[in-house]
This record gives structure tokens, C-alpha cells and sequence, in this order.
């Protein structure tokens, strides 16, 4: 299939896990993870639409950004460090990765000197798993009410990576417990905004969204497995 056939064999299965869980199809945004893509094949997909790019690399998103011009909304969605941030500040509309204090403090005070606020998720590990970043479901809520304290952070939201697996309905868990994660920090956190959950991956998706993942990151679904 070329890229506008799995694009739309993508959204016909984004829609029909939307109403099967009762949910709007048109609250679900699209982030195509860009990845190891070409400009070239990225000019196609935005012709097609896909106008939310995520971006795993500092280096390479500095590369892409300039070469694409106005017009497209860029996510930041692998692991952050503190000394990049300022490369990015302003340039991404929100940062899925925040994973740690230091680099908390790092966006904050990057903001506030270019004068924004940045929005970020908290990335949390449901799964525990020691390959992958992420705060422990425990440390999530304590972590939140002193980042979100913090002059120019603004917390968006909760990013959850789920284990691979052959079949989805087994990391089911993985989705719920962050939803759940997320109700939890707005009852208890006044002024916690948290409206979006980014999770599901080519993968899992479909369970992701059945969940209440609001933004999937999608790269393999659409553009093939890259190397």
C-alpha cells in the first residue's frame, strides 16, 4: 500500500475504535511520528493532511523543521535532555517526554526567558519496564504538583509507551491504569488542566483509543518499518 492508502485504512480504523467506545472520532489527533523519514516523503504525507509531525531526535528534528516551512504543528517525543532544550523551546508544541525534575526545571526556565510557556506531558512507566523512561504510577502525582507550580510549564497531559507484544488486549492494563492515573491528578490537583492522554502506537492503537487516548503516535502504521 502507498501512503494515502494506509492513511486512510488508519483513520477508517480510528474511527470505527471511536465509536465503538462511545467517543467522537474528531477529538482524536493524529501525530505522525517522522522519525528516520525523508523531507521528501514528509511533503507527501502533508499534502495528504498530516500536518502533526512528532519528532524522536533534537538533531534531526533541527534539520526538518527549517527544510518545511509554517504550517505544521510539531510534537517532540523521545527522550529530552536537559541540555537540548533551549534548541527546541518555542519550536514544538508540545513535549511528550517529560520524564524528571531536572529537565522540569530546564523547560521552565528555557520558557520563561524566551518569554512562552511550554506545554509537556509527563511521561509515566505503568509497565515498569527498565528499557523504556518514565515515572513509576507512585511518584506521578507528587511530581506533578511541583512541576505544575513551575513558571512557564504548563502540564498537558500523561504519555504512556506500553510494552510491545503480539496482542494487544494484553497491555490493555497499561492504557486503563493511565487513564485512570489522569482522572486521579485532576480530582486531587486544583488547576491541573491534563486534557490529553498520548498513547498507542502502531501496534495497539485501537485498544489505546478504546482507553481514552486522545493522541496516538504513529510511525511503522504509516509509513512501513524504518531502519
Amino acid at each position: 500500500m502507498n501512503l494515502q492508502e494506509k492513511l486512510e485504512l488508519v483513520r477508517n480504523r480510528i474511527k470505527a475504535a471511536s465509536l465503538r467506545s462511545g467517543r467522537d472520532p474528531g477529538e482524536i489527533k493524529l501525530v505522525a511520528v517522522t522519525k528516520n523519514i525523508t523531507v521528501e516523503i514528509i511533503k507527501e504525507a502533508l499534502t495528504l493532511g498530516l500536518t502533526c509531525l512528532g519528532e524522536n531526535k533534537v538533531q534531526e528534528f533541527l534539520i526538518k523543521e527549517p527544510q518545511l516551512g509554517p504550517g505544521i504543528e510539531w510534537h517532540f517525543i523521545g527522550h529530552l535532555q536537559t541540555n537540548k532544550v533551549k534548541k527546541i523551546i518555542g519550536k514544538v508544541s508540545l513535549i511528550h517526554s517529560l520524564d524528571r525534575w531536572p529537565l522540569a526545571v530546564a523547560l521552565s526556565r528555557a520558557a520563561c526567558e524566551a518569554g512562552i510557556v511550554a506545554g509537556a506531558l509527563i511521561q509515566v512507566n505503568v509497565a515498569g519496564e527498565k528499557t523504556k523512561y518514565g515515572l513509576s504510577p507512585t511518584e506521578v502525582e507528587e511530581f506533578a504538583r511541583e512541576a505544575g507550580a513551575l513558571p512557564g510549564l504548563e502540564l498537558r497531559g500523561l504519555m504512556t509507551i506500553a510494552p510491545e507484544c503480539e496482542d494487544p488486549e494484553e497491555i490493555r492494563y497499561v492504557f486503563r491504569q493511565t487513564r485512570e492515573l489522569s482522572r486521579a491528578l485532576r480530582e486531587n490537583i486544583r488547576g491541573l488542566k491534563m486534557d490529553i492522554l498520548s498513547m498507542g502506537m502502531s501496534g495497539d492503537y485501537e485498544v489505546a483509543l478504546e482507553e481514552g487516548a486522545n493522541v496516538l503516535r504513529l510511525g511503522t502504521a504509516l509509513f512501513g518499518r524504518r531502519y
